[in-house]
C-alpha cells in the first residue's frame, strides 16, 4: 500500500504545473508574436483613424450642403485650427452665418495633424487631379481665423471650383492620406494613397 501511495504521489508531482523552463518557452513565444503583430496593428489602427476622420469631413460637408438647400440660402463651413483645450481642427455648420460657433450648430473635432491645411499637401496631387477627372484641384486653406467652404440654396459649391480638404498623420506618413474631394455640384468623393501615393490615388467613396 505504501508503495502505491509513494507511486501516485510522484505522478501528481510531474503533473501538477508547469517547470520554469516551460514557462519561459512560453513567454518568450507570447513576446515574440506580439513584437511581431504590434507594428501591424498599430498601421490598421492608424488607417481606421484616417478613414473615420474622413468620413466625419465628408458628413459635415453633406450636412452642410443640405442645410443650405433645405433653407433655400447660402450656409457654410467653418474650418478653424484651436489650441483650448488643446491643438485641435475645429469644423462645423455655420447655420445662422455668424462665423462664429454655437453649441446647437452641428460640429467635428480631430487632432490638430489630422487635417491638413494648404500647406501640408501630400505627395502626387497631379495624380489625384487625374483620377478626379480635372485640371487642378483647389486646397481648401484655413487657419485659427479664417476658412469656409459656402454652399447656395441649390447646395453647389460657390465660389465654383473644385475644392479639396487631406486629411493624413503630420506624426506618421506612414499611414498615408485621404482626399475628401469637393465638386462644384456639391458632392463629395473620398479617395485614398499611400505614404507616397507612387501607386497614385484610389476613390473609396
Amino acid at each position: 500500500m505504501r508503495i502505491g501511495s509513494k507511486r501516485n504521489d510522484v505522478k501528481r508531482g510531474r503533473t501538477g504545473g508547469f517547470s520554469m523552463v516551460e514557462l519561459a518557452v512560453v513567454l518568450a513565444v507570447i513576446m515574440i508574436i506580439t513584437a511581431v503583430s504590434l507594428p501591424y496593428f498599430f498601421q490598421a489602427f492608424g488607417t481606421y483613424q484616417l478613414n473615420d476622420a474622413a468620413t466625419q469631413v465628408a458628413g459635415i460637408l453633406k450636412f452642410t450642403r443640405y442645410e443650405a438647400i433645405r433653407g433655400n440660402a447660402p450656409v457654410s463651413l467653418q474650418i478653424r485650427q484651436v489650441t483650448t483645450p488643446r491643438a485641435m481642427t475645429n469644423i462645423w455648420t455655420d447655420s445662422n452665418g455668424d462665423a462664429t460657433e454655437q453649441n446647437t450648430e452641428k460640429q467635428v473635432l480631430l487632432d490638430d495633424n489630422i487635417v491638413l491645411d494648404a500647406g501640408n499637401v501630400p505627395p502626387n496631387t497631379a495624380a489625384l487631379a487625374t483620377g478626379v477627372g480635372v485640371s487642378t484641384l483647389t486646397a481648401v486653406s484655413f487657419s485659427s481665423s479664417a476658412g469656409s467652404i459656402t454652399f447656395d440654396q441649390r447646395g453647389a459649391v460657390t465660389p465654383a471650383a473644385v475644392n479639396v480638404l487631406y486629411v493624413g498623420n503630420l506624426a506618421r506618413p506612414t499611414y498615408g492620406y485621404r482626399a475628401v474631394v469637393m465638386f462644384p455640384s456639391g458632392s463629395v468623393q473620398i479617395w485614398t494613397a499611400d505614404a507616397t501615393a507612387s501607386a497614385g490615388w484610389s476613390q473609396i467613396y
